[in-house]
């Protein structure tokens, strides 16, 4: 049984060609200086070649202090009836000054025949001569088998064959490529079984993920016998992506006892997959296996039940194991119990115990019926217990507010503008004080935020520093048209802290004052803020 195994990195190249992505050369540098400390071995950095992007990476690459990974550069074999000595794309390789070099080379005959247009022997004499010419300038070199899979199933001789070249040229790992993503579980472990068997040289597995197969893939290949796994952090990639070695890695770690990376590496997992989607500008998807936070967040009352018994009964793994927590999720299926733990996992002083936690329970019943939603608006879930308590006092009180949104014209001495202005109202009861304030926004919400907390500021001037930084709304009930009931999702931030509230009306304006007040109330709460 494999030991170890080698993490191979692609993201900085095969992740980019996500549609959505567009590294910068210092998003390229950080997320490999956070790679290296994942423990990935090896980090793919580009195509030297293709783009002055990728070139001006490798120059400042060389500057990187990495403590586990080696730089790779990426290229092809060279260009047909081409002297390796004269091929640009070789040339830059080495221009990339890295100590590894992937080279990608067709082995599927019909990829040779219809689309480099060239014959199968030529083919063979392009991968043989690159290799062995970039071995010549010392380089390490592997070898990506592209298409090998679907050339296999066509003719499997001659994809065998293209092993064979590279491994006598001297390519120490020889990347099986599911280029296309289509391959069945099954087709990979027998042609991995068939290229190990033919030649000695380790073989690493290249998934892409368009029949969502690639983690499962990457997974049979290793365990019949594939040495290197190579696959992008959060399964970027284009199409649909790559196999994801946020999932690939803590399989081969926990299930498969191959001890690829430290247990303190490993716990860094979760931290690193939402690094790098906040660096590629895209929403992370919390419903990932083991890094997202729906990964352990547990809804139905029996689960959570099962779970304060047992917390083996509905996890597969410790979510601290790879950086995640357990979370218990407030909705209408809740239980009793849920309601218990949701609020002992919220640090409140007090527990809602018996039947004070059925009657919460029976509330947050009859809220959601209405429209709210407490699995992501933990603020809220806590106010509404706070609520419950006889003696519990509010820091404000709102009173009424009236925004008005008015579209006016405004003269200019090129052309008349037409421009729109909206304008909230609030008045706030601080033990018994009333403030009646003004503001205006870039829309409605805007500006009754501005006013709410333009009125608090009198009594609370600390409240200065929370900024909404994140608004949803969704329609509930579609079919009533501009009726109907809409949920407004609130994210609010005092740049320490980020917390969510929830606000629900068939008027969008009053959801979005319940959720704004429920964020302030909560922060002040929080803050234990009285007034001036």
């Amino acid at each position: 049984m494999l030991t170890q195994v080698q993490l191979y990195d692609t993201t900085l190249r095969d992740g980019a060609q996500r549609e959505g992505i567009s590294f910068t050369v210092e998003d390229k540098l950080r997320i490999a200086k956070k790679l290296d400390e994942l423990g990935v071995h090896f980090i793919e950095g580009g195509w030297p070649g293709s783009n002055p992007k990728d070139e001006e990476f490798f120059s400042k690459a060389q500057s990187l202090d990495l403590s586990f990974a080696i730089l790779v550069a990426f290229g092809s074999t060279r260009r047909p009836k081409v002297e390796a000595e004269k091929d640009p794309n070789l040339s830059s390789l080495l221009d990339a000054k890295t100590e590894v070099v992937t080279i990608v080379g067709k082995s599927w005959d019909l990829q040779v025949t219809q689309v480099l247009d060239t014959t199968l022997d030529e083919n063979l004499r392009m991968i043989a001569d690159s290799i062995g010419y970039l071995k010549s300038k010392g380089k390490r070199v592997f070898f990506d088998a592209e298409h090998f899979f679907d050339g296999y199933k066509a003719n499997a001789s001659y994809a065998i064959e293209t092993l064979k070249v590279a491994s006598e040229a001297g390519a120490e790992c020889l990347v099986l490529c599911d280029t296309n993503g289509g391959t069945m579980s099954g087709e990979i472990t027998s042609a991995c079984d068939a290229a190990r068997k033919a030649i000695g040289t380790p073989l690493g597995i290249h998934a892409h993920n368009d029949a969502e197969l690639a983690v499962a893939n990457t997974l049979a290949a290793i365990q019949a016998g594939a040495i290197q796994a190579q696959g992008t952090i959060n399964g970027y990639g284009e199409r649909c992506g790559n196999a994801n070695l946020c999932s690939i890695i803590p399989a081969l770690k926990l299930k498969m006892g191959i001890d690829c990376i430290s247990d303190e590496q490993l716990a860094r997992l979760s931290e690193v997959a939402h690094y790098v989607s906040e660096i590629a500008n895209l929403t992370f998807d919390s419903h990932l296996p083991y890094v997202g936070a729906s990964a352990f967040a547990h809804k139905g009352g029996l689960h959570v039940d099962a779970m304060m018994k047992w917390g083996k009964s509905y996890q597969h793994v410790d979510p601290a194991l790879v950086g995640n927590e357990f979370r218990t999720l407030v909705s209408e299926l809740s239980g009793k119990k849920g309601i218990i733990y949701k609020a002992r996992e919220q640090g409140l002083e007090f527990i809602p115990e018996g039947e004070e936690a059925r009657a919460i329970l029976e509330r947050v019943k009859a809220m959601e019926s209405r429209g709210f939603q407490y699995e992501d608006a933990e603020a809220s879930f806590e106010l509404l217990v706070r609520r419950d308590q006889p003696d519990y006092q509010s820091p404000f009180e709102l009173v009424d507010f009236m925004v008005v949104v008015e579209k006016r014209r405004r003269p200019s001495t090129i052309e008349d503008r037409e421009e729109m202005l909206s304008e909230a109202t609030v008045k706030v009861k601080v033990r018994g004080e009333v403030i009646h304030t003004a503001a205006e926004g870039n829309g409605p919400v805007n500006a009754l935020d501005a006013a709410m907390r333009k009125a608090l500021q009198f009594f609370y001037p600390e409240i200065k520093i929370v900024r909404l930084v994140d608004y949803k709304v969704r329609v509930i009930e579609g079919a009533e048209s501009t009726g109907a009931r809409v949920r407004v999702l609130i994210e609010s931030s005092d740049g320490e802290q980020e917390w969510r509230t929830v606000g629900s009306s068939t008027n969008i304006i009053e959801a979005s004052w319940l959720a704004l007040a429920d964020s302030l109330e909560y922060w002040l709460l929080r803050k234990g803020s009285t007034p001036l």
